[in-house]
């Protein structure tokens, strides 16, 4: 793929969230070196690209992908354990900068399958119509669909309907939050949301300072539309509970505005967990599922979620 001069750190971090590397990796990367750059972007695609053994993660373990729209990009692929009885479901969503990315990848999956669906776990991956077919708050609306079309089909799956987890990075973290605080946009709420080192949190904020320009693309010019696709502006207190994850090592410091969202809800009486990560933007995602006090965290939340 011909890459463009990089010729200032937006280009560069649009560059490579378009190749699904992550949304800043970009700045911590460099300027000048274009070449390294571009290979390490072609590696990296080709990583994420790569198909997933199954059958080495999990024997007996099976693959089905669903459509839950009439779009040819509202599907889904449904991991199931073998043997499946009243499982806890978990619902991943990934990011891409609101343009790119696939269920099937292996950095919103692969780590998280060999958690997750090896503990019994049915784990979903989810599409859903990207730029330039639809924006931000349309791309919501379609992982509410998926939502509620899973929670429709658990029982038929030998899943719990009860015990869903919905967990996004990125572009996909601002996805399900803005759900976690508008739980009816789905309709049936779900346990709790894992929300990993979020793209935004409060459109309006981000809008109004220095962005990549896919931000524009992704959220227009109007601030209304901003508003109603800002999770920290659509949060209530009858919001799903999330878990913040954040990475300390992004120079937009979104541990800062995940503490300010959490300030919001302690202020009305709720908790929401927030954990810094000393990872990059990507590796929040990659690595969640290694064992590990980050793992660890994740699966406390879970179990306290799964408890009440």
């Amino acid at each position: 793929m011909k890459i463009k001069p990089l010729t200032t750190a937006a280009i560069a971090v649009a560059a490579l969230a378009v190749m699904g590397a992550g949304v800043v990796e970009a700045r911590q990367l460099g300027l000048g070196m274009r070449g390294q750059l571009r290979q390490r972007l072609l590696e990296r695609k080709a990583e994420e690209a790569r198909p997933i053994d199954l059958r080495a993660i999990m024997p007996g373990a099976r693959k089905q992908t669903d459509a839950y729209g009439s779009d040819a990009a509202q599907r889904l692929d449904v991991y199931l354990p073998p043997g499946a009885r009243n499982a806890p479901i978990l619902i991943m969503v990934h990011g891409g900068a609101w343009k790119i990315g696939d269920k099937a990848n292996t950095g919103p999956v692969e780590n998280k399958l060999k958690h997750w669906l090896t503990k019994g776990w049915i784990v979903v991956s989810v599409n859903y119509r990207m730029l330039p077919d639809a924006m931000a708050y349309e791309q919501a609306q379609d992982v509410a669909q998926a939502v509620r079309w899973v929670q429709g089909h658990a029982d038929g799956w030998g899943g719990d309907p009860n015990r869903v987890i919905l967990m996004g990075h990125s572009a996909g973290a601002h996805l399900v939050a803005l759900l976690s605080s508008r739980p009816d946009m789905v309709g049936k709420a779900w346990a709790g949301t894992v929300v990993l080192d979020s793209a935004t949190m409060q459109v309006s904020t981000t809008m109004a300072g220095r962005h990549p320009r896919f931000y524009d693309e992704a959220f227009g010019a109007d601030p209304a539309y901003w508003a109603k696709a800002s999770p920290m502006d659509q949060w209530t207190p009858r919001a799903v509970p999330m878990m913040l994850t954040c990475s300390t090592r992004r120079p937009d410091d979104p541990c800062a505005d995940a503490r300010r969202f959490q300030a919001k809800a302690q202020a009305a009486g709720r908790d929401m967990p927030v954990l810094p990560l000393d990872l990059t933007h990507a590796d929040v995602n990659r690595t969640l599922g290694l064992p590990g006090a980050y793992t660890d965290a994740v699966d406390d939340f879970i179990a306290a979620r799964f408890s009440r």
